[in-house]
């Protein structure tokens, strides 16, 4: 268990380490460092990004895709889902489902295809499937831009949940407002929903990959409830709430990014919108 100094230490280690686009080698290299260290860490993480003037407006959920556990974690695989906040400064939305997002100041950039949700009301406490269903405004696609410090991508559970869950930033295409018909079987057709991404260099795309929503801890919406369950066992942290923006893990695996790329998506099973984005 790390002393609260120490926390507070790593915090401000992995906090200047983003601000100066710097890599810096893993936590767990020198220090034995557990998930709930990890989020010792992230705990003093928002605490200072809040006193310095950000604002938490939601969660990503991260490790929620079941089919790329085995390719991260340096000693022992990743075995399951990990979240961190994001802030009104790392969270846009595009329009016309399209975007430009700037590379600069990012660290080993990747892009993950995700679906997004924002509730309209707080979860009860023992809140079933159907009951987060029921908690959800509008979901929407978006895209991820997450960033590493640790050189290679290489690091453990821990390293992850400390450095902000690797989020960089979340762009996020139209909403699209659920009806009641919608939430009653949200959980089935996020579970048979399926992505393709592409991306090109110049005029022509490629297909680079293709991921279902069934990968994301069986759907987004589980991995929702996952969340929840998780934060009541963590009394540090606020309880969902109404309002929060929810990035809820990559339907596929996190691929590298780089300036003059532009990458798109297209769903099939959902009514939702594909993006692009193109990076410079």
């Amino acid at each position: 268990m790390l002393m609260s100094t120490q926390a507070n230490r790593y915090a401000h280690q992995l906090l200047a380490a983003r601000a100066n686009s710097q890599q810096i080698p893993c936590i767990s290299k020198d220090t034995p460092l557990s998930i709930a260290d990890g989020y010792d860490i992230a705990k003093c993480i928002v605490d200072i990004r809040t006193a310095q003037g950000e604002t938490p407006i939601g969660r990503k959920i991260g490790f929620t895709n079941r089919k790329i556990w085995p390719n991260y974690g340096e000693r022992e695989p990743i075995t399951g889902p990990i979240w961190s906040h994001m802030y009104d400064d790392t969270v846009r939305y595009t329009d016309s489902n399209q975007g430009v997002q700037s590379l600069v100041g990012a660290v080993q950039p990747r892009i993950e295809p995700e679906i997004v949700f924002k509730l309209r009301k707080a979860p009860k406490k023992n809140a079933t499937l159907d009951d987060m269903a029921d908690c959800i405004e509008w979901m929407a696609h978006g895209f991820e831009l997450v960033d590493c410090p640790f050189p290679d991508w290489k690091f453990e559970a821990a390293d992850a949940v400390a450095a902000f869950g690797f989020h960089g930033s979340l762009i996020i295409g139209e909403p699209h407002m659920l009806s009641s018909a919608t939430r009653r079987n949200l959980a089935d057709i996020l579970t048979a929903a399926s992505v393709s991404l592409s991306y090109s260099e110049g005029a022509e795309f490629t297909l680079h990959s293709a991921g279902f929503g069934s990968n994301v801890l069986d759907s987004p919406l589980h991995a929702l409830l996952n969340l929840h369950e998780t934060l009541k066992t963590q009394p540090q942290f606020e309880p969902l709430a109404a309002g929060e923006v929810i990035s809820t893990g990559t339907l596929t695996d996190a691929y590298p990014v780089k300036a003059g790329q532009t990458w798109s998506t297209a769903f099939s099973g959902v009514a939702l919108p594909g993006m692009t984005l193109s990076f410079i």
